[in-house]
């Protein structure tokens, strides 16, 4: 499936849900815990087990690493990572202010 910015997704696995901010160059899959993530009008598969991991926060933006090719917001946070393709998605830290004098 092709991401597209404002996509929603939901885990198959957990409770995880997203938003895509900025899209991956190419084709790249979403997965959470393992397993690809589905549309959140779409039923998740019976039977998946997770992979062990930190999990998600909600109202958080995590990206795949300093590339910065893809960028969602949680919107419902989960047990699960979230990866794209092989590389696991960090969560991507506020930008500080600059100071006021």
């Amino acid at each position: 499936m092709a991401l597209k910015t404002g996509t929603r997704l939901r885990s198959q696995v957990d409770d995880t849900e997203v938003i895509v901010v900025k899209p991956p160059v190419g084709d790249g899959g979403l997965l959470c815990g393992g397993h690809p993530m589905v549309e959140v009008t779409q039923d998740p598969a019976a039977g998946l087990v997770p992979e062990p991991g930190a999990g998600t926060q909600i109202g958080k933006r995590y990206t795949s690493s300093a590339d910065n090719q893809l960028e969602v917001l949680v919107t419902k946070a989960g047990t699960a990572d979230l990866r794209l393709g092989e590389i696991t998605l960090t969560r991507k830290e506020a930008k500080p202010l600059p100071a006021s004098d």
